[in-house]
């Protein structure tokens, strides 16, 4: 069979993707005998468009997925697609040039399901094209009544623990997406902002927000703040709307900040909310839930947020209110989705009770790779305040089993029988506690979170016919959502399961762009991975996945780093036709390492603590680490140095010699594509095809030989290729062609078979014992006329005439006694060592010879 001259990415790698059997990757259920090692891969959002940083991350899921099946592990790489949410169905309103409440609920619903099932399909294609091992046995869509019936049921088991509740509570609110959200999905972001320093009937308070004057309920100051706790217990009245509200004193209020007075509405931020809470004070509802003010507002009521604040800020100016403005620097809160500003209102919702010392405790039972991100986790639990709000008000998410008697408005949720379930289409199959058979839906729906915080279950067998295998091995997940997937999937799996989710989770980082800044289409720094596919290959954009960066950090696309991956495939194609070439009518079988020459063992020897090297960078999730070892040595050790040791026994006709190249070749290049697998499928599979029977993904990993790491074998080894090496240099500095043969080289002192050596450097190689006795014999007097010039002028030529006459040796001699003596015309001139250079020649054994210094070992070069 013989091996093409060129490696063609574009040709191999659609080959290799029709004709793979995916079947060899998928996890066996009924196998006990193998380790498990179930991955819970993270569900995209199918936006059609299977980004660079999921790209990034399935890289990493792929390594580990395919080294574990190499590794006899019976290994899970499912794939999920978490469809439901805001996005979707702005989409769907922009495609269809509609709003959601223009056509009937199940007719929006089925646009949505319609697009997200034609981007899932455009997604998948990316996922084969990147040549990833998926389980596809195992994939799960969350809108598919499979899948949405276990979160159904979920919500259903949590509600019978208690978990799960329903209750008017202050909630994060976002007016553009007019829905709730949780604390997890608000991001801030750093404003300036007016801080407005107002009369308040008695007192000088300082706000941010006046567009809340109608929301106010009370007015705060520090007890301990001597310029104002005579006014504690009092009454003020409100600006502009002259409502009455206390007095009160509390230990927050910051005396330094603004006046040292703060007024309490309902609600401004979070610390109202304590307030409100802790002072049992009134609700007063300014703000409603598409961000227009309500009835309370008077005349400004119907105004955006925006147009209120403007307003009041003229009305208080105009009535002598407010007297002073200052610039202040402000985080405010933004939503995740839109970056619109939340608002916190009060309505009813639904909510998980949030149990943090159930989550830390997990936590801690939990690998962090790398360790540091465990602390995002932390810090995020320490800040909890409020119960996980899981209500949505949109329409294209699981529905919440839950419908409203409609004679003593008793909730009713649904049994786990009934599901999958929705209330808006179907009724409850039996009555009310009351009798009544009249129900009202609830319409909300479940927070997409509630989703994709049991793909760990779903995926280990919860509510199925298998058997339940939490914990799941592995969490591959960004760091950006490490306080919500992250957090409610161990939130959720202690709570239904009673048990951690998985035994490590590993971290990656963004992809930034050539640019150094995170990848956004405003930026125009966006690469997509079929950009790369097409102009280079697939495998290529593994390389520079695994080697970009390492774990946890952020990664930067860089297309030389691509250039630079392709090239080494290039050259790894190179060595393997060469090796092939010798390998055609080769049969493998062992041979014992006192059979193969030095260079031989010194390969075998860098071979065997290459694959612990790797085997140890796998094991740790050091990609790049793994990936630059095999790099290095198939580069520098194998092309560079051991494939031209070898060639003149390759070519040869030494039998013995021969056999022991071609068996250390074929071991190596075995043992090189089986390292290569799970960073590049398609160019290993192609390489092993020529090399051995079935799939390379179905053969096992290498085991390193003990018995062939041999430091003597690799000094050994070393120095002929340093000797190699410098004779190398010594021709190129010679002008002479590198297959130039010199009369003979000589080696002392050295226990070496030199066979090797003899066939990259064409000369006669000798080894010798004892040192070499060397002879330097001057040849060839230099003035320095830097030197003499200067101090002699006028007599300067005929000096250097003289010593240009003299005898070399004379003047050698006479330089070690310190002092030259020169006859010139007459006169006896004195001369210091440095006026004069004495070039000497080399001479061993009465020969001209040249001396090259490898690792402090003189080699003689006899010319």
């Amino acid at each position: 069979m013989t091996v093409p001259k060129e490696y063609i990415p574009h040709e191999v790698e659609p080959k290799w993707k029709s004709s793979w059997d995916m079947s060899m990757y998928h996890f066996d259920w009924k196998d006990n005998t193998r380790p498990q090692y179930i991955i819970d891969t993270p569900p995209p959002y199918p936006t059609g468009n299977f980004h660079i940083g999921n790209s990034l991350n399935w890289c990493y899921i792929d390594f580990v997925a395919r080294y574990k099946r190499m590794c006899g592990y019976n290994v899970m790489f499912p794939q999920g697609w978490d469809c439901h949410g805001l996005p979707t169905e702005v989409k769907v309103e922009e495609i269809h040039g509609i709003t959601k409440n223009e056509v009937p609920r199940e007719q929006f619903r089925q646009m949505c399901r319609d697009l997200t099932l034609g981007n899932i399909e455009k997604m998948r294609a990316t996922l084969m094209n990147l040549g990833f091992s998926v389980d596809w046995s195992n994939e799960f869509v969350t809108m598919e009544p499979e899948y949405y019936s276990k979160t159904q049921r979920s919500f259903r088991k949590m509600y019978d623990m208690g978990r799960v509740y329903q209750s008017e509570h202050p909630v994060n609110w976002c007016p553009r997406c007019e829905t709730a959200i949780a604390f997890a999905e608000v991001e801030y972001e750093a404003r300036d902002t007016k801080l407005n320093f107002l009369n308040f009937d008695k007192l000088k308070i300082a706000t941010t927000r006046p567009e809340l004057l109608a929301a106010c309920v009370a007015v705060a100051i520090n007890p301990d703040d001597e310029r104002y706790n005579a006014h504690v217990g009092s009454n003020v009245k409100v600006p502009l709307f002259g409502h009455e509200v206390p007095v009160i004193g509390d230990m927050q209020v910051d005396p330094s900040f603004g006046t040292g007075v703060v007024m309490i509405c309902t609600f401004g931020d979070k610390q109202d909310v304590r307030w409100w809470v802790e002072h049992q004070l009134p609700l007063r509802k300014a703000i409603d839930k598409n961000g227009r003010m309500t009835a309370i507002a008077g005349k400004y009521e119907g105004m955006s947020i925006p147009e209120c604040k403007a307003a009041i800020i003229e009305d208080l100016k105009a009535q002598g209110h407010l007297y002073e403005q200052k610039t202040l620097d402000q985080n405010v809160g933004m939503c995740w989705r839109c970056d619109t500003p939340i608002e916190i209102l009060s309505e009813r919702q639904w909510f998980v009770k949030i149990d943090t010392d159930a989550v830390a405790k997990a936590a801690d039972e939990i690998k962090w790779l790398p360790e540091y991100m465990k602390v995002r986790l932390d810090n995020w639990i320490s800040t909890m305040e409020w119960d996980w709000c899981i209500s949505r008000q949109r329409i294209f998410a699981t529905p919440i089993p839950v419908w409203y008697c409609k004679d003593c408005g008793e909730v009713m949720v649904a049994k786990e029988e009934w599901m999958p379930i929705d209330p808006t289409r179907q009724q409850p199959p039996e009555a009310c506690r009351c009798g009544c058979t009249g129900f009202e839906p609830e319409e909300d729906v479940l927070d997409t979170w509630m989703d994709s915080s049991i793909t760990v279950l779903n995926v280990t067998g919860w509510l199925s016919d298998h058997e339940m295998r939490l914990p799941a091995q592995l969490r591959p997940q960004g760091h950006d959502i490490i306080r919500t997937w992250a957090f409610y999937s161990i939130l959720r799996s202690m709570a239904l399961a009673g048990k951690r989710p998985w035994d490590s989770i590993l971290i990656n980082g963004m992809v930034l762009g050539e640019d150094g800044h995170k990848m956004s289409k405003s930026l125009g720094n966006v690469i997509s991975p079929e950009e790369v596919i097409k102009e280079y290959s697939a495998d290529a954009f593994r390389q520079w996945a695994a080697v970009g960066g390492s774990v946890g950090s952020d990664v930067m696309f860089r297309w030389k780093d691509v250039v630079a991956a392709s090239r080494f495939f290039t050259k790894v194609w190179s060595i393997y036709r060469f090796s092939m070439s010798h390998l055609e009518d080769y049969e493998h079988k062992e041979v014992d390492a006192s059979e193969l020459e030095v260079v031989d063992r010194w390969l075998l020897s860098h071979l065997n603590r290459l694959i612990v090297t790797v085997t140890d960078s796998m094991e740790a999730y050091q990609f790049d680490e793994a990936f630059k070892a095999i790099r290095g040595f198939s580069w520098e050790i194998l092309a560079d140095n051991y494939l031209e040791l070898i060639k003149s026994r390759l070519y040869g006709e030494d039998g013995a010699g021969r056999q022991a190249a071609k068996y250390t070749l074929y071991v190596t290049m075995d043992t090189l594509v089986r390292l290569l697998a799970p960073f590049a499928p398609f160019f290993a599979e192609e390489m092993f095809s020529y090399l051995g029977k079935g799939s390379i993904h179905v053969q096992s990993w290498p085991k390193a030989r003990e018995d062939l790491i041999d430091e003597e074998s690799e000094k050994s080894g070393e120095f002929i290729k340093d000797v190699a090496s410098a004779v190398r240099r010594y021709k190129s500095e010679k002008g002479m062609a590198l297959n130039a043969s010199l009369a003979k080289i000589e080696l002392y002192s050295v226990s070496l078979d030199v066979a090797d050596l003899t066939g990259v450097t064409n000369s006669p190689v000798e080894v010798i014992p004892g040192k070499p006795d060397f002879e330097h014999v001057p040849v060839n007097v230099k003035p320095n006329m830097g030197k003499i010039g200067p101090r002699f002028r006028g007599q300067a030529k005929a000096i250097i005439d003289a010593l240009l006459e003299e005898n070399p040796k004379k003047i050698a001699d006479e330089i070690s006694g310190g002092r030259i003596s020169l006859s010139v015309n007459g006169e006896i001139i004195e001369l210091e060592p440095e006026f004069v250079d004495v070039e000497k020649e080399v001479v061993s054994a009465g020969r001209s010879v040249d001396v090259l210094d490898v690792s402090g070992m003189p080699v003689v070069i006899v010319r």
